[in-house]
């Protein structure tokens, strides 16, 4: 091989890599930065593009579809000193590229931890009660917040979702033990409620069995007083129905005595057959 043709064949191979490096074929979903000898030149949009080869060089391939970050757990402390655990997803487009890859040095980390810094921020002056029932009122709080911030670097926010929010596991065992220690106080103060209210009851029934009882003693009083005057009136002309009355009530009484179980010594009068016979001679007669 002549020195000539092998000149002309290096010369060929420099061409063809000279046409190669001269063209960037960007695919869609994709912008292409580019740098002329190390200063930022232009943005290549999607299709076919020339730069100038060994001046010009893709320096960053930056995306242009939306993108999802997933911002990491975290504990946060609410206004009234509750521990919780929140995480976030972020959506979000690069709308100028060369800015996004100049203005920071990298946004996607730069985005999460202005999120996390905005989130705790956000739930910091909330209520515990407010921070776990208000997403939709903490993501709008969170979008206005980073929005502004995010522009300055080309990129716009499209959403960001509370992914999880919750009490941490120090503040769920504690919020268990006050819901158990509200239950038992409830179940105590309902149990000493009956047993007042019982108490009431039986008061309230023993007084009016006592109401009854007296009422019934006068009545029987009242009984006693007429039998007796009746028993008196009719004692005056005749003794003998005094002394039916007294001969039967003396025969229970001796009764009574005889069938309690306290009684010892049952007293029987000398001559019991003749009162009896008088009694009941006197019954007959």
């Amino acid at each position: 091989m002549t020195p000539g043709l092998i000149l002309a064949l290096i010369f060929l191979v420099l061409v063809i890599v000279t046409i190669i490096m001269g063209v960037r074929i960007v695919p869609q979903g994709y912008k292409f930065v580019v740098q002329r000898l190390g200063k930022y030149h232009k943005t290549l949009n999607p299709g076919l593009n020339v730069i100038i080869p060994y001046m010009d060089t893709v320096a960053y391939k930056v995306p242009t579809k939306d993108l999802v970050l997933d911002i990491p757990s975290q504990e946060v402390i609410t206004r009234d000193n509750a521990v919780i655990v929140a995480n976030a997803v972020a959506y979000i487009n690069i709308v100028t590229p060369e800015k996004a890859v100049y203005g920071v040095e990298n946004y996607i980390l730069a985005i999460q931890n202005l999120v996390q810094t905005s989130l705790r921020a956000i739930i910091g002056e909330m209520d515990l009660d407010d921070a776990l029932s208000s997403r939709d009122l903490i993501k709008a709080k969170l979008k206005e917040a980073i929005s502004d911030d995010i522009a300055d670097w080309g990129i716009m926010v499209k959403t960001v979702e509370i992914q999880d929010i919750a009490p941490s596991e120090t503040m769920q065992r504690a919020m268990e033990e006050q819901a158990a220690a509200e239950r038992q106080r409830r179940a105590t103060v309902t149990r000493a409620e009956g047993e007042k209210s019982a108490a009431i009851l039986q008061a309230e029934g023993r007084l009016e069995a006592s109401r009854r009882d007296a009422e019934a003693k006068i009545v029987l009083a009242e009984a006693n007083k007429k039998a007796i005057q009746l028993i008196v009136e009719a004692a005056r002309d005749n003794p003998l129905p005094l002394m039916f009355v007294l001969g039967e009530r003396y025969v229970e009484s001796i009764k009574a005595l005889a069938e309690s179980q306290n009684a010892k010594v049952v007293a029987i009068p000398a001559d019991l057959p003749a009162a009896l016979r008088g009694i009941l001679g006197s019954k007959i007669g």
